[in-house]
């Protein structure tokens, strides 16, 4: 029999548990004496690390080669303390509500065990009612340490193949955590997510499941709605959106319901680039018996349908993403976790990275799978500029488990992320795992797995089919690459989604033209962050290539091997750090604009690139176009431009030949003038042509150019120059390498003003050119670290003038912004 109060039902209340938090040490022979003498001050959310780095107890973990000094972190035990007051309230239920532990926690209020978790990516909620006291009242989580309890299991179980020596694959957890080839081994624990009382009587509303489709102009929203009781009384639900309202009686008993409504001719919701982001509010309220309001849910949703067009030609198998029926050609750059402890992550913070996408002419983010299922903040923002999302179900690089405990781990966390993601339009589609099931068929693990199993179950049966049940709106692709059949290669570039790492692993960026993939979701090439941001980080004096803080902040195999692999093929040496800094920046500049160009240039045969990656978690050396201290490296410029909506580039053709290709990726015909010119490195025109261009809206226009100008007999004196009159649209083609071209030694006039703003400093820096100047950046961060720039990797003819805007803190020196190591080109020296 259920005992409950005769007051009128009201709103559920929520108190958070954010104060009074202690966080201490379980006795460890790791465990420094400073942190285990007493309770540190913790906050929460948050976790151990920050706690402690807070409190003073531990170095940076992200400066110099501090990470090793605290790996004990990871392998130690901790328990989470509070203290709060409590008067008892005449409701039915009162539950301790944890939205995110990380990972494997004990709950005790009042020293009675409330539950235990193991998964960082699922919210529990315990009954408490009986538990809490008149008063004062304790509230305790302690967590194991994610070492022991991933390697019990492993051991267990049996171990399986991944791609780094940590058990990741054997507990729900970030697996970045335990360090990647960009990433810091940094095994956190913590209370991650808020941490609440919810008081409630009568039923609540447990879940609210919105699946939004658009056929024949009539928006459709079939909201599945399940509640939690406490009482077995009939219940009424109502939903209402864009001017339209529904409702349903839940009759005594009964614990869900589906409220259809259809919207006619709303407005819809598309990606960048293609029309508006409209969203509409949904709002859904329950009611009890009396009428009174029990509970409230609120989203904002929006109308579009979505697919994938996996259809076979004769070129293999399409991986083209739909969105309101129309192809859309992606624009995409892979997110990892914009910091290894994830609660320092804002809305502000994510405003400013996806600002940096959207200013780059992105319009996908991909959510890579060995970070974590995005926030709410992450994917509101998407929603409202429209970027597109494909996110990861949380696998990667690694054989996973399919026993107990993970079958049922990965399911219940499985269905709740896609519940809780289905109301959000920018999400798109949903990728099973990253890279296993190709690690499986290439990577040597079917040997040592024999027949243990590694993931299959997971992104072949179970997966798809919770998907198929909870967000049939939205397709599900078993993994990132997939062929999408089985007498394929999952890597095969005719089929599907494939990723490209032979390129930056071993071959050269020129292979890049070898490719005629359907879709590329990996491929990347390294550089150092900004010098700012490496100066901040590493006390190596001298700073070096090769330094000790420089080393441990390179956590690519042979990283460094690589990056001069790629200098040898295509640059002059480098003479100083300051040298090795510029060229490795503008190498991967260079290697990722060819990629793209290149794969843009096959539309519609190649419908989307998604570069590795868009961000970074901490200060180091990697993929990343904008820095762990969210500067913008070169690549950032360049996909700016590659990625613009409408691109002249440069493409050899059959036989050895240049074709002129534009590209339109606007909505509108492209109308243009083009002039080709075949030029010596003075600017004197050695042969040219002029060609009037019309290229349909989301289309390719390819044009061979006459063998006077894609050939020439010095190679090393001369180059090729398309313009588009009147637009600033210019591709450039040299006919050797960088470090082949007889280049004049860099000549050019500069002018400095500066001005005040509002905040802080405005300066412009004017460069004319004398010579040639091949690939200019101007690195103001070298001055001042708030000095961002406008523009970077700008090539001038003789004559020429580009001006560079910089905003500052303050005043930046005339002379240093003129001249090496801040003004760089290829041929300075």
């Amino acid at each position: 029999m259920t005992l409950r109060s005769t007051e009128p039902a009201v709103l559920p209340s929520r108190r958070p548990l954010h104060d009074g938090w202690s966080v201490r040490p379980v006795a460890h022979p790791a465990v420094p004496a400073s942190v285990s003498d007493q309770p540190v001050p913790a906050t929460v959310p948050g976790c151990v690390h920050t706690d402690l780095l807070a409190a003073g107890l531990i170095p940076d973990p992200y400066l110099d080669s501090n990470e090793l000094a605290v790996a004990w972190i990871g392998r130690t035990d901790w328990v989470y303390r509070t203290t709060f007051e409590w008067d008892d309230q005449a409701a039915d239920r009162v539950d301790l509500v944890c939205a995110g532990l990380d990972t494997v926690a004990t709950i005790q209020l009042n020293g009675v065990e409330v539950g235990r978790t193991a998964n960082m990516h699922r919210s529990y909620r315990f009954d408490v009612r009986s538990l809490l006291l008149p008063g004062e009242n304790t509230l305790e989580v302690r967590f194991d340490s994610a070492y022991r309890y991933a390697e019990g299991l492993r051991d267990s179980l049996g171990d399986r193949p991944n791609a780094y020596p940590e058990p990741f694959n054997f507990i729900r957890k970030m697996a970045c955590n335990f360090g990647w080839d960009w990433g810091p081994t940094l095994v956190t624990a913590g209370i991650w997510q808020p941490i609440e009382l919810h008081t409630w009587s009568v039923a609540r509303l447990a879940e609210v499941r919105p699946l939004v489709t658009v056929t024949d102009n009539t928006g459709r929203v079939e909201a599945v709605v399940t509640v939690e009781r406490a009482a077995a009384e009939p219940l009424t639900v109502s939903l209402a959106v864009a001017g339209v309202r529904t409702e349903a009686v839940i009759p005594a008993g009964v614990t869900s319901t589906v409220l259809t409504v259809d919207v006619p001719d709303p407005e819809l919701w598309w990606p960048r680039g293609y029309g508006e982001q409209t969203r509409y509010p949904l709002d859904v309220t329950l009611r009890g018996p009396d009428g009174a309001a029990l509970d409230t849910w609120q989203r904002r949703i929006g109308f579009r349908s979505t697919s994938l067009d996996t259809s076979e030609d004769e070129h293999g198998s399409a991986f083209t993403i739909l969105v309101n029926e129309t192809p859309i050609l992606i624009r995409g750059v892979n997110w990892i976790p914009d910091d290894v402890f994830v609660t320092r992550v804002t809305r502000e913070r994510y405003a400013a990275r996806f600002t940096q996408a959207v200013d780059a002419n992105v319009n996908m983010l991909r959510v890579w799978g060995g970070g974590r299922y995005e926030s709410e903040d992450f994917y509101d923002l998407a929603d409202e500029l429209g970027l597109l999302v494909e996110q990861d179900f949380p696998f990667a690089c690694a054989a996973y488990p399919e026993e107990e405990p993970f079958a049922t781990e990965v399911e219940a966390e499985a269905r709740a992320q896609v519940v809780r993601l289905a109301s959000h339009p920018s999400l798109i589609l949903w990728i099973g795992n990253n890279e296993n099931i190709w690690g499986w068929h290439d990577w040597g693990w079917q040997e040592p797995l024999g027949d243990r199993t590694w993931g299959a179950g997971y992104y072949f049966e179970l997966l798809p089919a919770i998907v198929a049940e909870l967000d049939p709106t939205r397709p599900y692709w078993p993994g990132s690459p997939w062929s999408g059949r089985t007498d394929k290669h999952p890597n095969d570039p005719a089929y599907g989604s494939m990723h490209i790492w032979d390129v930056w692993n071993r071959e050269d960026y020129t292979k890049y033209r070898e490719y005629r993939p359907r879709f590329v979701a990996e491929f990347g090439y390294q550089a150092p962050p900004a010098y700012a941001t490496l100066r901040r980080a590493l006390s190596d004096e001298p700073l070096a290539h090769d330094s000790p803080g420089m080393a441990h902040h390179q956590k690519a195999g042979g990283g460094d091997a690589k990056l001069q692999r790629g200098l040898d093929a295509h640059l002059p040496a480098p003479v100083d750090f300051d040298d090795w800094h510029y060229l490795t920046q503008l190498n991967q500049a260079r290697a990722i604009s060819l990629g793209v160009e290149h794969f843009r240039a096959l539309r519609p045969l190649c419908m989307g690139t998604i570069v590795w990656q868009l961000n970074d978690c901490w200060p180091v050396t990697s993929w990343a176009a904008v820095d762990g201290d969210g500067r913008r490296k070169p690549l950032w410029y360049a996909l700016r431009r590659v990625y613009a909506d409408r691109l002249l580039t440069v493409q050899p053709g059959d036989g050895g030949g240049l074709n002129l290709v534009a590209v339109n990726d606007g909505g509108v015909p492209w109308r243009t003038s083009v002039t080709v010119t075949r030029l010596t490195l003075d600017g004197e025109p050695a042969a040219k042509t002029a060609l009037d261009l019309e290229v349909a809206p989301h289309s390719v226009a390819t044009v061979p150019l006459p063998a006077d100008l894609s050939t020439t007999d010095r190679p090393r004196h001369e180059l090729l120059l398309a313009e588009a009159v009147g637009t600033g649209q210019r591709a450039f083609w040299f006919f050797a390498e960088d470090k082949d071209v007889a280049y004049p030694t860099a000549a050019y006039e500069a002018v400095v003003e500066s001005s005040a703003a509002a905040t802080g400093q405005v300066t412009r820096v004017r460069v004319t050119a004398r010579t040639i100047l091949r690939d200019l950046v101007l690195a103001a961060d070298r001055l001042d670290p708030t000095a961002e720039v406008d523009e970077a990797l700008v090539t001038l003819l003789p004559g020429e003038t580009a001006t560079f805007t910089v905003r500052s803190a303050g005043a930046l020196e005339a002379a240093a912004l003129t001249s090496r190591p801040v003004l760089r080109c290829v041929n300075d020296r």
